[in-house]
């Protein structure tokens, strides 16, 4: 791939033509930027050339979205590819990444969540994630819709038990609650195979596939098997098993008189608003539904619409099935379909029934999609009716020119200076934006001073700014978080605090965001330039809201400062020892007990343990 960068002002001047006129005529992506280079727009073309000509030649007929688009770019690049599959895939890949606001996204789709079930390893532990990872492991999702996932896997594991619990306590090797209530077959005390624990997992995994025959099969051998053997207690697990499986299976709603797996996609809109549904046939019975709130669809036609969705969600979901069933045409089928069967390893179709039993379940489908989305426009209104109030109140307090949209607070939690770290959340709208909350690490402040100690947080926090705005810190412009510029600052603590602060935003060239700190004893809020602190009524929309915004920086910092100190007291004197890993830490500490005696043990004693004669002279001095 080739990466070319071209800066222009959005005319038909000659000198915007002839920079078009070099541009490749092979297929690619091509990225516009706005006058803060940010990027606002991910394309894909078959001919890179025409495709961008397009957008600056007035006389091609362009929807107010374009208009919009090619009126706030200045700046494009593109990206030549060897074949347009691969830039389906790197666009796709770049939307990700950059969420420009004119293309059709996911929303929030790095919260969605993942049952991962780590096959390649011995005792597998079934727990959730937030990504999938190239790890071996076996990944089903993406679920939006967290306590579903919750309650299925809490189903499952009445039917087929197995672990959930974290590496550190399975290698304790004693069983808890879970194995006497039923809930784990006890690994780590050996109570069960290695093999027949990983059927186990593989049970699991045909569960959560919807493929429920194929687990009915492979019990009833078992039983059959094991009454052969005159195992009856066994054959009795398997038949108390397989009439639980039979039950569940029963209440799936037959769809289809097929056998292939399909997923139905349908949705709703209203105004910008979009909501799509998608459900999952499996051998011809739903195993599931789920729904996805969209960004950027605003005027989008159903083509764009359909294709942004399909090319986002499959980007990042673990199973593609033989068979897309949409509500309408799709831009670029051919090519999604082709892009989905190398995905699937397998062929691919993209259906659109015109009438028949697919179509009524498309069109059922697109109810519960306006269903959903109805729910989440009133909760938003409400959301709204509570927030607009606090926000307008706490700008009158403030005396500010305009409600603030993204307030940003600080704490730091320590002890004497120990464990130091400090703490950013973050609220949009009145309401808190969890994936932009951060922790630091204090690294150049030594001993116990809350002041130094919040000067280097806001110094790192405006510096990941400042290189965002100017697009030189990769990481910076990935992380949302650092690159949004905030309308008010809180600081966790007195007037002490809040001029430090303001001795910070001053350097670094910010002393135009208002700043203000809250004192937890008297809830009084310190302002610049100010001699006396605002006194609000603790009961006011104002206050509510600052205090909720202190309160949760504050928990998010002392939590985050606890676990840092029980990692550091789990630390051994031996961590320090150059050239003593945790291999040798486990059989020092397996031979001799503890540090104490190791420490009162001679060198000698250490060397038979093949420690060399030098590191066990190191060991004892500094021990």
């Amino acid at each position: 791939m080739f990466l070319q960068s071209i800066s222009v002002a959005v005319s038909l001047e000659d000198a915007v033509k002839r920079r078009l006129r070099a541009v490749p005529d092979g297929p690619g992506v091509y990225l516009f930027r706005d006058h803060k280079s940010q990027v606002i727009y991910v394309g894909k073309a078959l001919r890179l050339r025409d495709r961008l000509r397009q957008y600056f030649n007035p006389g091609y007929a362009q929807t107010a979205r374009v208009a919009e688009l090619v009126r706030k770019a200045t700046d494009f690049e593109f990206v030549t590819t060897a074949n347009e599959v691969e830039a389906l895939v790197l666009e796709c890949n770049l939307i990700k990444n950059y969420r420009p606001r004119f293309n059709i996204r996911l929303k929030d789709d790095k919260n969605y969540l993942y049952l991962k079930l780590p096959v390649n390893e011995e005792f597998p532990r079934v727990h959730y994630s937030r990504r999938v990872q190239n790890d071996g492991a076996r990944y089903f999702g993406p679920y939006t819709s967290a306590q579903s996932l919750r309650g299925t896997v809490k189903s499952i594991r009445q039917l087929l038990p197995f672990r959930t619990c974290s590496d550190e306590i399975f290698k304790q090797g004693k069983v808890c609650l879970d194995f006497h209530i039923k809930r784990c077959p006890g690994p780590c005390e050996r109570r069960i195979s290695s093999g027949d624990y990983r059927a186990r997992i593989s049970e699991v995994g045909l569960f959560m596939e919807g493929r429920s025959d194929l687990l009915v099969r492979e019990l009833k051998d078992r039983m059959e098997g094991s009454a052969n053997r005159l195992d009856f207690e066994n054959a009795a697990r398997y038949r108390d098993q397989l009439q639980s499986i039979e039950r569940i299976a029963d209440r799936q709603k037959v769809l289809t008189h097929g056998r292939d797996d399909q997923d139905l996609v349908a949705y709703a809109r209203h105004g910008g608003e979009v909501f799509v549904e998608v459900a999952y046939v499996r051998q011809g019975k739903m195993i599931g539904h789920d729904g996805h709130p969209l960004d950027g669809a605003g005027e989008a036609t159903e083509a764009e619409l359909l294709r942004g969705f399909v090319l986002q969600y499959y980007a990042s979901a673990t199973h593609v099935p033989r068979e897309v069933i949409l509500p309408g045409p799709v831009d670029e089928p051919d090519l999604l379909a082709g892009w989905l069967s190398q995905k699937r390893a397998g062929p691919v179709t993209i259906a659109v029934p015109q009438r028949g039993r697919k179509r009524a379940l498309v069109q059922q489908l697109a109810e519960t999609a306006a269903q959903e989305l109805e729910q989440l426009r009133i909760q938003a209104d409400y959301d709204r009716s509570r927030t607009e109030p606090m926000l307008a109140a706490l700008a009158e307090a403030l005396d500010l020119e305009t409600p603030p949209k993204r307030i940003e607070c600080y704490d730091i939690s320590n002890l004497q200076g120990d464990s130091a770290v400090g703490a950013m959340v973050v609220f949009e709208d009145g309401r808190p934006r969890n994936d932009h909350y951060r922790h630091f690490k204090i690294k150049f402040v030594p001993g116990p001073n809350d002041f130094a100690m919040l000067q280097e947080v806001l110094r790192r926090r405006l510096e990941r700014l400042e290189s965002a705005q100017r697009r030189e810190d990769a990481d910076a412009v990935g992380d949302r978080s650092f690159t949004s510029r905030p309308d008010l600052i809180l600081i966790d603590g007195g007037r002490g605090q809040l001029s430090a602060a303001l001795e910070v935003l001053e350097s670094a060239g910010y002393a135009d965001i208002p700043t203000f700190a809250l004192a937890k004893e008297r809830e009084e809020i310190f302002a610049p330039g100010r001699a006396e602190p605002i006194v609000q009524e603790r009961n006011s929309p104002g206050m509510f809201l600052v205090q909720r915004i202190r309160d949760e920086a504050h928990r998010f910092a002392i939590t985050h400062h606890r676990k840092v100190r029980s990692r550091k007291a789990l630390t051994s004197p031996l961590d320090s020892v150059e050239g003593i890993g945790p291999a040798r830490k486990r059989i020092l500490l397996r031979h001799f007990g503890s540090v104490q005696a190791i420490r009162e043990a001679p060198v000698e004693d250490i060397v038979k343990l093949g420690v060399p004669e030098s590191l066990a002279k190191r060991l004892k001095e500094s021990l």
